[in-house]
């Protein structure tokens, strides 16, 4: 073999990591990151854009680097989810934007919650969706509006910045940290250590893809960390006592994979060093080739946990990290902090379930009113799109609860309400095939009508697209949305059905049914008779995960 042969086939592989020098921008992402920083784009906005309007505003910005500051284009109303893949961007766009409001930890103070609502109902058409990562999303926002909506928001402390983009996204966090009786070690300090350090940081501002983060010290498990690139999950160390196990890794979408541990025990002041390391390794060797295989989970299934441990340690962190226990194998409670729950001063939290997320400006201003009015301080966002109410005194909960409630808001929501995401869908998504939210909600309704004495805990998780906003492949029931034929051959909206995925001690991903494709219209039908069958077939006990990954495959068509 000549030497010119040798050196070829010793080359690593070129997938566009940076700490191996490969640092030629691979595809369109990676050439307009490098042109210019996503965080730039904001003086644009405040000088040009929102005086010149939407028309004014240049491709890689408006499809591209706006999202740093929270901005996507939503798609234009009427144009069904057969044409998503076939017409050109923009033709499907709308001249107005989704705004994604950061809300790390998921926490909101009523000062911060009654100017989302202020800002819902004049700028945006009284829209609100409370989203599985804590965040709110606003729609029909003009680019005009949008430097007062920064200054409104920033005033009280919240942003939009990094909201999307190539970015650390907003950090999942227990909506009741600090507060709840069971809680292992508040991990609020590290959130806000992270986010006062490195959020609108130029050195984490051009990641590969998107960066998840979530952080909790509940044994509830509430934050889904088995499906972050990064996750501190509480732990007692039995020689240094309360602290995080370190996961990374984890991530759904077309390719989903599980977060794996480290075997690292962290302790609270070292999250935040320990998180930028983590950050900077997905930075430097994260695959930057290929947009389908540039979040962190691919690094980690190449690599595995030793190798990765071994980096961060050793190039990062320069010292070694204590060796410490996994969770405990038993979630406690429930993961949504749903219901009237005791706070560990005597006080409780109230958490209430919205239909699929869905909220108002109104809702939420009303929501705001019955907080002050009962002494409650703060309402939280969950990852779940609930919502809790922190700080009620004994002798305010009752009347609390029948306010919230007559809200549209339920405190004792059945096991179908409960259970129920939907991620935003064709109404407002440029990328969805379905309509989600409100079939969702007709779903929901349906199934209480029809089963009123199912109670075994349930989730339905409804996605418009393959991309998994949603967790569709850790629901009991995942719904992906496809295109299907009628009878008469017309394109319809349908779904195909995830069975028995799961989070926690049985974390997986359920099983597909060969051919198992159910029109829309016939979802509640389908998933009624599903239901019967697990009602007349499962053992006593059996959760309708582990009765679907088992079950015979006609029970399940």
């Amino acid at each position: 073999m000549s030497s010119s042969t040798e050196a070829t086939a010793r080359a690593p592989r070129n997938d566009g990591q940076w700490a191996l020098g490969q640092r030629e921008p691979q595809n369109p992402n990676e050439v307009f990151k490098a042109e210019d920083d996503g965080l730039n784009v904001r003086a644009r906005v405040e000088e040009t854009y929102s005086k010149q309007g939407f028309a004014s505003i240049p491709g890689d910005d408006l499809r591209g680097r706006l999202r740093w500051w929270g901005l996507y284009t939503q798609r234009k109303p009427g144009i069904d989810g057969g044409r998503t893949a076939s017409i050109a961007p923009e033709e499907l766009e709308d001249e107005f934007f989704m705004l994604r409001i950061r809300s790390d930890g998921g926490r909101l103070t009523l000062e911060q919650l009654r100017t989302i609502a202020s800002i819902s109902i004049e700028f945006g058409r009284s829209t609100a969706d409370v989203t599985d990562r804590e965040n709110i999303q606003l729609h029909w926002v003009r680019v005009e509006d949008v430097p007062e909506i920064w200054r409104r928001l920033e005033a009280v402390g919240l942003t939009t910045g990094e909201a999307c983009g190539d970015t650390p996204r907003v950090i999942l966090g227990s909506p009741v940290a600090g507060v709840a009786a069971d809680e292992i070690i508040d991990g609020t300090p590290a959130i806000e250590s992270i986010v006062r350090h490195y959020i609108l940081d130029p050195e984490f501002s051009n990641l590969p893809r998107k960066f998840k983060t979530a952080i909790s010290g509940s044994p509830r498990l509430d934050v889904a960390h088995e499906i972050n690139d990064v996750s501190f999950v509480g732990v007692v160390h039995p020689e240094h006592g309360p602290g995080f196990d370190l996961w990374v890794g984890g991530g759904l979408s077309t390719n989903p994979h599980l977060a794996v541990r480290l075997g690292a025990w962290v302790p609270l002041q070292e999250v935040p060093e320990v998180w930028a390391g983590v950050a900077a390794i997905f930075r430097d060797y994260g695959y930057r080739r290929l947009r389908n295989k540039a979040r962190l989970k691919f690094l980690v299934a190449d690599w595995g946990p030793q190798r990765f441990r071994e980096v961060l340690e050793g190039e990062y962190l320069h010292r070694s990290l204590v060796d410490g226990p996994a969770p405990e194998a038993r979630q406690i409670g429930s993961r949504d902090h749903l219901g009237v729950n005791a706070q560990k001063d005597g006080r409780f939290y109230i958490g209430a379930a919205p239909a699929v997320g869905r909220l108002s400006g109104e809702l939420l201003m009303g929501l705001a009113r019955i907080a002050e009015r009962v002494g409650s301080d703060r309402v939280h966002l969950t990852a779940h799109q609930k919502i809790v109410m922190l700080n009620v005194a004994g002798e305010h909960v009752d009347s609390a609860v029948a306010a919230i409630e007559a809200l549209g808001l339920q405190v004792r929501a059945s096991s179908f309400r409960r259970g129920t995401m939907a991620c935003t869908g064709v109404e407002y998504c440029k990328l969805a095939m379905v309509e989600t939210k409100g079939r969702a909600t007709e779903l929901i309704a349906e199934l209480e009508q029809r089963l009123p004495g199912f109670h075994t805990p349930l989730s339905i998780h409804v996605n418009g697209c393959p991309n998994s906003c949603a967790r569709i492949q850790v629901a009991d029931i995942g719904l992906k949305g496809i295109r299907l034929r009628d009878e008469d051959g017309s394109d319809v909206e349908g779904f195909q059905v995830h069975l028995g995925g799961a989070l926690g001690q049985h974390a997986n991903f359920g099983r597909t049914v060969r051919g198992l494709k159910v029109k829309a219209r016939d979802l509640p039908d389908y998933i009624e008779q599903l239901l019967r069958n697990f009602e007349q077939d499962a053992n006593d006990g059996q959760s309708f995960a582990e009765w679907a990954v088992l079950a015979d495959e006609e029970l399940l068509q």
